[in-house]
């Protein structure tokens, strides 16, 4: 048996038919959860005919999808203030908050339970083990972190993967040299 970070290092090296069924299975348990109480998807999918993981059974099916985009977020985060219709658990499952840096319009503020923040780390641990850190390697973070995730998500990535994660923010270059 493999374990956890192991079986993500096996799962990033498998053939694509294979990484498409992971894909739809663990797609297929997603949008069940979602579809039970997340009314922005509701009524999303349900103007499509899907309302549970059973009719989506092939990547076909999935590809006909209707894509959601970030003007629709933020369209409903006005809506339905301050988080939007898009919330899949009750205010008290979540347990941290991230926003996108605004660049383009107006914030999106997103939730994060304890889960979908392991998730976001673990996408950089992979990204980590592609770029071939080890855990020898220290990660030094340059940037204040403020709400945007990808920072976060990036320090939380390094200090899991095991290198050592130096926060930089707030520093004149004199003093990230010293570091």
């Amino acid at each position: 048996m493999f374990a956890d970070k192991d079986l993500e290092a096996v799962l990033e090296r498998i053939g694509p038919d294979a990484r498409q069924e992971i894909q739809l299975q663990k797609f297929g348990a997603q949008l069940d959860t979602i579809l039970r109480s997340n009314k922005f998807y509701q009524k999303k999918f349900g103007q499509v005919g899907v309302s549970d993981a059973a009719d989506i059974l092939s990547m076909e099916d999935f590809s006909a999808l209707p894509v959601t985009t970030k003007t629709e977020l933020a369209e409903d985060q006005i809506a339905y203030r301050p988080y939007g219709s898009n919330m899949t658990f009750s205010l008290d499952r979540y347990t941290k908050i991230h926003q996108t840096s605004g660049t383009t319009g107006e914030p999106l503020r997103c939730l994060d339970t304890d889960e979908s923040w392991e998730w976001w780390a673990n996408c950089w641990t992979a990204v980590y083990r592609a770029a071939g850190v080890t855990p020898l390697d220290r990660v030094f973070f340059a940037f204040s972190f403020g709400p945007f995730i990808g920072f976060w998500s990036a320090y939380e990535g390094a200090r899991r993967f095991g290198a050592l994660a130096v926060p930089g923010g707030g520093m004149s270059s004199f003093q990230r040299l010293q570091a």
